[in-house]
């Protein structure tokens, strides 16, 4: 006899409700049960995936876990609005990835993935070429907002010790850019003319989100993969490379300058980039994904060409 569909083992989805979380349900539900959990409604939701719309920090969320039988948790419910005070991405994202993986230690979670940024290593002008897993995430010193995205990943990081029956992956892919992405890299690459740095032509690592979501699946059901991982896309290309590709036209600003002047359009809402995001495009934060391209035979799907040329919903 055929099991019933809501009977079988179900893959959680956090973050469901965002492009990346829609990406990953699209690839996933033809042959996994998926339950996704987000505050947002999910527009679109495909009928056979179960939405739950609440908030992890809510007692609720844990009947998700005590009522089914969930064979891996796949955890991007992060929220990224430079809007918001650190307080509530603090609370939002430390707290609510605490009392998840609380809730997979407790009811036999057997995977855990944790999708992280390599932006927790943060733009530096003192970072060699490429950045291995075991480079310390220094983002925060010069960007105090990103604090909570290292601590996730650090709460990520001692819940793969302290579980170690627990298969957890922490994923910390580069810059995420596509058509439906409105993340700070693929909002200023969609910029007419974007500011440059004068003087600065980094090199810049960008991955399709398509690719992104094909990293989280091959993590949350292959049984290998376990630990760190940098995810990165079809390789690197300078700033100015990707400008002329979209056929852009920057505007060089003196750095000394920049910063002051987008603090002050910010802060009346005439720019959507906070003055610490101008530090990716002056300094390197290259990472080397040997590791994941080792482990899970990675290869991206989607070319450089095509992979910049996405934010332009192509």
């Amino acid at each position: 006899m055929n099991q019933d569909p809501s009977k079988r083992p179900a893959v959680v989805v956090t973050g469901i409700s965002g492009n990346l979380g829609r990406t990953l349900a699209k690839l996933l539900h033809k042959h996994e049960r998926i339950i996704g959990i987000d505050r947002r409604p999910f527009a679109g939701r495909p009928k056979d995936v179960e939405m739950h719309q609440l908030d992890l920090r809510k007692k609720k969320a844990e009947d998700v876990f005590r009522k089914n039988e969930i064979r891996a948790v796949i955890h991007m419910g992060i929220m990224h609005d430079p809007r918001m005070s650190e307080e509530e991405h603090h609370s939002f994202n430390v707290v609510g990835t605490t009392r998840l993986l609380e809730y997979c230690a407790k009811y036999g979670v057997s995977k855990v993935v944790v999708l992280s940024s390599a932006n927790v290593y943060g733009p530096s002008p003192d970072n060699s070429n490429f950045l291995t897993e075991d480079a310390p995430l220094m983002a925060a010193s010069r960007f105090s907002g990103v604090r909570d995205l290292i601590e996730v990943d650090m709460l990520a990081h001692s819940f793969f010790w302290k579980h170690p029956h627990i298969q957890t992956v922490i994923l910390r892919p580069v810059h995420i850019v596509g058509p439906t992405i409105k993340n700070a890299p693929s909002n200023y690459l969609r910029l007419r003319h974007p500011w440059v740095m004068a003087g600065f032509d980094p090199m810049v690592q960008l991955i399709h989100v398509e690719d992104v979501a094909r990293a989280m699946v091959e993590a949350a059901l292959r049984p290998e993969p376990k630990g760190v991982y940098n995810v990165v896309g079809p390789g690197e290309v300078p700033l100015s490379s990707i400008h002329r590709e979209l056929e852009r036209e920057p505007i060089p600003v003196p750095h000394l300058v920049a910063r002051p002047l987008l603090g002050v359009l910010f802060k009346y809402r005439l720019a959507n980039f906070p003055p610490p995001e101008l530090d990716h495009i002056q300094f390197l934060c290259n990472v080397d994904g040997a590791r994941w391209r080792k482990d899970v035979s990675w290869q991206p799907q989607h070319s450089m060409r095509e992979t910049i040329r996405s934010v332009l919903g192509e």
